[in-house]
């Protein structure tokens, strides 16, 4: 059984002992020690937040447990159901609410879930709140609210088309072009809440026919949930026996997209970002950000507009920060994650779609004749057991000395830059391990590089 606690939100698995496990107590504690923390840094009176939840088949009984441990607290409930992420996240600004759970584990198994926590504007924590949150789950100093302050519990379907209208209604969204277009799309939302809003959204946007793969919503996976090439072969299969334009697939959340060209193969999860990307950046120059691990991809086409590329740490929240602090007209991270301002602050697969449909529509191209505007890269990602004791500050001393010739950054771990390719080297959140993720122009290279870092890090703990 696994239980995560980190700054992004409490995750594990169902069943098994307190504290082991995503068990019944696990949730109140955390669900207490967030309503409590709300209520510490809210002025008002009266508390609202907004609760919503993935389709995965202890999703009802976590919904009950969190609506329930909030209404404990005197806080009251605003239950939107079943909901993607993204969803929730525009329902917490939208409604005015002064935070939001949502109950997803996102792309992990069936058996797990989690509680993914946001601030008032419907964006996740950061590094302290959600410290802060930690510290007072671990002193469990709740207070309780009495029978005649007690919270109630609300409940709202209606936010998902208020999504997909919002969406619809951008003005860089381009619904003249995709209806005229004529498009046959294949989409495979696993059995969980995309399939509720991606048909909604794509006949709202004036797409002419939707072959509808696992769309509902009992939970029951029927891959794995992550969006990998590996996951997709019914999809794959689909848009070739169809002759569709398209196929879309999503995380149980909603918050990540994977695209399927025409011909069945993959059009890449670091490409989506950039395909939309450089979407935005033709209507409007501006800047861009993405995560260290993310591809170079996205820097080539924002500078091909004259746009400034930055990276941020890995991590959403990281990224939202940047873009922020850089006024980027588009973000987001290369696992399929898109982050458009201009609608909300978080990675949103519904938004992703309408707007590569847009670009797909007005530039006329099929799926692999777009992807092959867009220079290849190749992403390699591996992993090394940390030796007990070694800190990972001296490794990346070490590998600071080697490389000082090159271009480094530090803000997450350490990403070395050459001429055509990158090594980005970080602890690991949740195991003793470094990640190390490389890119270039081959396969091979990029694979070749990795296995050079690894070597290096190798030497460095056995020399010391």
């Amino acid at each position: 059984m696994t239980l995560i606690k980190s700054i992004s939100g409490i995750r594990g698995t169902i069943g098994g002992k307190p504290g082991d496990s995503f068990s019944p107590p696990d949730i109140i504690k955390y669900t207490s020690a967030y309503g409590e923390w709300i209520r510490i840094h809210s002025e008002k009176k009266k508390i609202k937040i907004v609760v919503g939840r993935d389709a995965r088949i202890s999703g009802e009984m976590v919904n009950n447990i969190v609506c329930n441990t909030l209404v404990a607290l005197g806080i009251d409930v605003m239950d939107i159901g079943l909901a993607t992420t993204p969803t929730v996240e525009i329902a917490v600004s939208g409604l005015k609410a002064d935070g939001g759970i949502i109950i997803t584990a996102s792309h992990n198994p069936g058996n797990w879930n989690a509680l993914k926590l946001l601030n008032s504007d419907g964006e996740f924590l950061s590094d302290k709140e959600g410290k802060e949150i930690l510290k007072l789950a671990d002193s469990a100093d709740f207070n309780y609210a009495g029978a005649d302050r007690l919270g109630v519990i609300k409940k709202d379907d209606t936010l998902g088309r208020i999504h997909v209208n919002k969406i619809a209604s951008l003005k860089t969204v381009n619904r003249k072009a995709i209806n005229g277009a004529g498009f046959r799309v294949v989409i495979d939302c696993v059995n969980s809440v995309g399939g509720l809003v991606i048909p909604d959204l794509l006949e709202a946007l004036g797409v002419k026919e939707v072959i509808k793969l696992y769309c509902e919503p009992t939970g029951d996976f029927p891959h794995n949930p992550e969006p990998l090439p590996q996951n997709l072969t019914d999809i794959s299969r689909a848009v070739v026996k169809h002759k569709a334009d398209v196929g879309f697939t999503v995380d149980p959340d909603v918050d990540r997209l994977a695209i399927i060209n025409e011909d069945g193969s993959m059009f890449g999860e670091e490409y989506t970002l950039v395909a939309v990307a450089d979407y935005i950046l033709k209507k409007k120059a501006g800047a861009s950000v993405s995560n260290l691990s993310s591809t170079r991809a996205l820097r080539d086409v924002t500078e091909k507009y004259g746009g400034v590329y930055h990276s941020s740490a890995v991590g959403e929240v990281n990224v939202v920060y940047a873009m922020k602090k850089y006024n980027a007209v588009i973000g987001g991270e290369g696992n399929g994650g898109v982050i458009l301002p201009e609608l909300h602050y978080g990675r949103d697969a519904l938004v992703g779609i309408a707007l590569f449909l847009s670009h797909l529509a007005e530039t006329g191209k099929k799926c692999t004749g777009l992807r092959d505007c867009y220079p290849d890269y190749y992403m390699s990602k591996k992993k090394i057991d940390l030796v007990p004791g070694m800190e990972p500050q001296k490794i990346f001393e070490h590998l600071k000395n080697k490389y000082g010739g090159n271009r480094l950054i530090d803000i997450d771990g350490l990403k070395i830059e050459f001429d055509n390719e990158w090594v980005h080297i970080r602890e690991s959140n949740t195991e003793p391990i470094m990640r190390i993720y490389s890119e270039s122009r081959t396969k091979n290279a990029a694979d070749k590089l990795a296995e050079s870092i690894i070597a290096d890090i190798k030497k460095i703990m056995t020399d010391s």
